[in-house]
């Protein structure tokens, strides 16, 4: 159990990166999932060619990808559906930072903790628990004092609502879906499911929302191939293994250390000055709060 906690927080870490390179990609919401879905698949692939040369040490080092197992069409199917849950989740996170700020979008990603406390007891047929409910307010409170939340951007918002709703079905499925499957399998699917779902809908979406070409420039392929490997491929591994070990509910919870990742990254690497107040502190410490609370329950009831 510790060692899910170990890889859950170092993705967690990766994924402070995502709003960075967000920022730094000049590509729109669209395209700029799109690339990271068709790059990540590329990469998976390629760990399946290393592994029949035999690299098996390094594909064992991705997450115990078994590519050879036999796969149910009904599980190829869900698959592939919950890796569309999460590519729609990233365009419309991307979406509502480009139609606000970052903090907006953020702030509204810190919602999907609540959606699963909500939603998991009924997609699970168990009862809703009055602590998740608690815990899962507690760092909406510190995100919305760090960031002052501002109604003024309700496109943004709407948006970020709808994304951090879609992460919290995402988690829970993928949980749900990947209980006898490998880390990697599960990842190659899902990112080909999002490839394809994503492909349809990219001619729709370009009619309403143009853009003057359609090839990213040198600097963001640069980009896009650090997000797709680091920020993607390992990340979700990552995620999926400690999925294996926590609830989806714990999961989502202690992502509301992200944005407080986001913030001192930006800071770090791209020079953003952003006063520290003491709402700010107020805030962070009932982030960390509500994490290590969820924690501390989770390992006192782990084997």
């Amino acid at each position: 159990m510790r060692k899910a906690f170990v890889k859950l927080h170092l993705s967690i870490l990766l994924a402070g990166f995502t709003g960075v390179l967000g920022k730094i990609i000049t590509l729109n919401e669209g395209l700029l999932v799109w690339y990271r879905v068709f790059i990540a698949s590329l990469v998976m692939a390629a760990l399946i060619l290393l592994r029949k040369r035999g690299a098996a040490g390094l594909c064992r080092l991705a997450g115990g990808i078994s590519f050879g197992e036999r796969l149910r069409q009904r599980g190829l199917w869900q698959m592939m559906g919950t890796g569309t849950l999460l590519t729609l989740h990233w365009v419309f996170f991307f979406g509502s930072i480009k139609a606000s700020n970052v903090s907006i979008g953020v702030v509204c990603f810190s919602a999907t903790g609540l959606f699963t406390a909500l939603s998991e007891p009924l997609l699970n047929r168990r009862r809703i628990r009055l602590k998740e409910i608690v815990f899962s307010l507690i760092p909406l409170a510190g995100i919305l004092l760090i960031f002052h939340f501002d109604v003024r951007y309700r496109t943004g918002i709407l948006l970020g609502i709808i994304s951090s709703l879609l992460a919290a079905l995402f988690t829970i499925t993928n949980k749900r879906v990947g209980k006898e499957r490998s880390s990697g399998t599960m990842l190659f699917y899902e990112m080909l499911g999002g490839l394809l779902c994503l492909s349809l809908l990219m001619p729709f979406y370009l009619h309403y929302f143009p853009v003057a070409t359609l090839i990213p420039s040198l600097h963001d392929c640069i980009w896009l191939l650090i997000f797709a490997t680091c920020c993607t491929v390992l990340l979700y591994l990552l995620q999926i293994e400690v999925l294996k070990s926590i609830s989806a509910f714990t999961l989502n919870l202690s992502y509301n250390l992200e944005p407080v990742y986001s913030i001192l990254i930006a800071m770090l690497f791209l020079g953003e000055a952003k006063e520290l107040n003491f709402s700010f502190y107020i805030g962070l410490g009932l982030i960390c709060f509500s994490v290590l609370l969820q924690t501390r329950q989770a390992l006192k009831h782990s084997p």
